[in-house]
């Protein structure tokens, strides 16, 4: 069964920093391209940024110079650095599979707030 389970959000002040993880269960992760993306409430999803199973990483405009993408292949996880946080950071936070892309973890919520 593919699973992704999502951790690590919470409520931060503006210029802060959180660490997301992904773990990944139920496909072949070091084989595959991963990516993290967002939803504001009410509103669409957002590519944040991704990294291939090379290990080759990608940034949104948004996030470049913020944010840094890694993983672990050892620990199936993907995880998100997110560093000097801002409001408009606020979001739930999903992982993503290119090889299960129809699969979704729970997300993770991420408040950047004073």
């Amino acid at each position: 069964e593919v699973q992704l389970v999502e951790s690590g959000g919470g409520l931060v002040q503006p210029g802060g920093s959180l660490r997301l993880s992904c773990a990944a269960s139920g496909f072949t992760f070091s084989s595959s391209d991963m990516s993290w993306l967002r939803q504001v409430s009410g509103k669409g999803l957002e590519w944040v940024s991704g990294i291939y199973s090379g290990g080759t990483t990608y940034y949104a405009d948004t996030v470049k110079g913020r944010f840094t993408i890694s993983r672990d292949n050892a620990k199936n996880t993907v995880y998100l650095q997110m560093n000097s946080l801002k409001p408009e950071d606020t979001a739930v936070y999903y992982c993503a599979s290119a090889i299960v892309p129809a699969y979704w973890g729970q997300g993770t919520q991420v408040t950047v707030s004073s």
